[in-house]
């Protein structure tokens, strides 16, 4: 039975709700802090499905693979477009809570960019079907506390806006869990080893990002997991 993404769709929607009665009581010093703890907290939920991989040179051919493969499909820009038309859907809100068209922008463009942060990550994505493949609802439940307070802090400067990203969040990660039970028959357990490694590398990446310290590509690393599994089989069998 497939519930990571209910619970973590749960975490936004409360999330949402609580920052945006908290507003702007919450302090200034854990709106900076928290983040980085955030990062830490996915960094080391990525070592730690890393130091299970079954074999070494698959992760790291399939993390540059698909790396590569997404830098030229311009795959991080393409979501990013995607993103910005959300805007139409909280023109009418922005109107009626921000005063002036530089607030209003301000505004659209940190929504934008929680959309792709709740609903195209790495960890969600790689949560999503690995939860699908092996039952195992883990990652996404980890994924549900740094959402649960990420979706908080947002709301505090952009309001009950964030508690609807809750929706299209739990439609993706339930058609990619889903999607995954069906590709269970075809895989060993050392291909979704080598899948839950690829995963944590990404999540690893997700880390740096959300700190500040490097802005990884992460959503042009997201072929990398579609590549681990063929490429798992094909090493296998050559080598």
């Amino acid at each position: 039975m497939i519930i990571g993404p209910y619970i973590n769709g749960s975490a936004v929607l409360l999330g949402g709700i609580v920052g945006a009665l908290l507003s702007n009581r919450l302090p200034e010093r854990l709106r900076n802090s928290m983040p980085l703890i955030f990062g830490a907290a996915s960094m080391c939920m990525g070592v730690v499905l890393v130091v299970k991989v079954s074999h070494m040179p698959v992760m790291v051919l399939s993390v540059i693979l698909g790396a590569l493969l997404g830098e030229l499909c311009y795959l991080e820009k393409g979501i990013g477009k995607l993103g910005s038309k959300a805007r139409s859907l909280v023109e009418i809100f922005v109107k009626s809570e921000q005063g002036d068209q530089e607030s209003q922008e301000k505004f659209l463009q940190s929504y934008v960019a929680i959309i792709v942060l709740f609903c195209a990550s790495g960890t969600g994505i790689f949560g999503s079907m690995h939860e699908g493949m092996t039952g195992d609802t883990s990652v996404l439940i980890a994924k549900s506390f740094l959402d649960l307070f990420t979706a908080a802090i947002f709301a505090t400067t952009l309001g009950f806006a964030v508690a609807v990203v809750a929706v299209p969040q739990l439609i993706i990660q339930l058609l990619l869990a889903y999607g995954a039970v069906f590709i269970l028959p075809l895989t060993t357990p050392e291909m979704q080893a080598d899948f839950s490694a690829v995963g944590g590398v990404l999540m690893f990446a997700t880390g740096f990002r959300i700190c500040g310290i490097k802005i990884f590509p992460v959503a042009n690393m997201l072929p990398a997991l579609v590549l681990a599994m063929p490429i798992s089989s094909l090493w296998v069998h050559f080598f």
